[in-house]
C-alpha cells in the first residue's frame, strides 16, 4: 500500500516538474528589463504633447486652453444678441456651472405643454411638481371652480410656433428666466349637459403666454418651476 502512494505521487511530481518547464519556455522569466504594462491613455498624451526632435518647442499647459463655458456664452450672444435678457442670462450662467440655454428652452417648451394640458384635464397632480406654490393654488382655484360648475374643456395642444427669452436675471441666489410662447392650440369649453360654452371645436386658436421660470442657483434640485404668468405680452 505504501509503495503504491509512493508510486502515485512520484508521478504527480514528474507531471508538475513538466507543466513548470512548459510555463517557463512559454511565458518566460522577469530579467527586469520588462516594458512597463501598455497604458492608451499615456501614449495619446505623449503623442500629441510630444514636441517634434530638434524643434525648440515649449508645450504648453493643457489647462485652461479654452473655457467650455464660452460656448454657452456664444450661444445666449446668437439667440438674444444684447440687452437685459442678455446679461440676464449670462449672469445665471455664471453662477450655474450646468445652465445651458438650449437645454433650458427645450425644458421650458415641454414645461408649457405639459402644464396647459393638464391645467385643461384639472390635473394637479401633475401639476403640483411644475408650479411654484402661489400659481400652483391659483390654477388649482379655478379647476376648483369649474368643477363646481360641471364645466369640462376639451383641449387639443396643436404645437409651439416660436418661444424667446424676454426677460432673465440672478437676485438673492435665484434664477429668473421670462420667457413668451406662440401657440397653436384649440380649446373647448363644455357645460354639464355638452352644450358648447366657449370655443370653437373645429378653430385652431394662436395663443401667446409670457411665464416666467425659476430656481435657485445652489438646489440639487434641477428642476425649474413657473412663478408667474401673463396673457399676451
Amino acid at each position: 500500500m505504501n509503495a503504491f502512494l509512493d508510486l502515485t505521487s512520484l508521478i504527480f511530481l514528474v507531471i508538475a516538474v513538466v507543466i513548470f518547464w512548459r510555463l517557463r519556455s512559454v511565458l518566460g522569466t522577469r530579467t527586469g528589463n520588462e516594458k512597463p504594462p501598455f497604458d492608451p491613455f499615456a501614449g495619446r498624451k505623449a503623442e500629441v504633447e510630444a514636441p517634434p526632435a530638434g524643434d525648440n518647442v515649449v508645450t504648453l499647459p493643457r489647462e485652461g486652453r479654452s473655457d467650455p463655458r464660452e460656448t454657452v456664452l456664444a450661444r445666449i450672444d446668437e439667440m438674444i444678441p444684447e440687452g437685459k435678457a442678455n446679461a440676464g442670462l449670462k449672469a445665471i450662467a455664471a453662477a450655474d456651472r450646468n445652465f445651458d440655454i438650449d437645454s433650458f428652452m427645450g425644458g421650458a417648451s415641454a414645461a408649457y405643454e405639459m402644464i396647459v394640458s393638464a391645467f385643461a384635464a384639472g390635473d394637479r397632480a401633475t401639476l403640483k411638481p411644475l408650479l411654484s406654490r402661489e400659481v400652483f393654488d391659483g390654477f388649482s382655484g379655478v379647476i376648483t371652480e369649474r368643477e363646481g360648475r360641471g364645466e369640462k374643456i376639451d383641449f387639443t395642444f396643436v404645437g409651439i410656433d416660436k418661444s424667446d427669452v424676454v426677460d432673465a436675471g440672478l437676485e438673492g441666489g435665484v434664477a429668473q428666466v421670462t420667457v413668451r410662447f406662440s401657440s397653436q392650440l384649440i380649446s373647448v369649453t363644455r357645460s354639464r349637459d355638452g352644450s358648447v360654452i366657449e370655443g370653437d371645436p373645429q378653430k385652431v386658436a394662436e395663443v401667446t403666454d409670457v411665464w416666467t421660470f425659476a430656481r435657485e442657483v445652489r438646489s440639487s434640485d434641477p428642476n425649474w418651476k413657473l412663478v408667474a404668468t401673463d396673457a399676451g405680452g
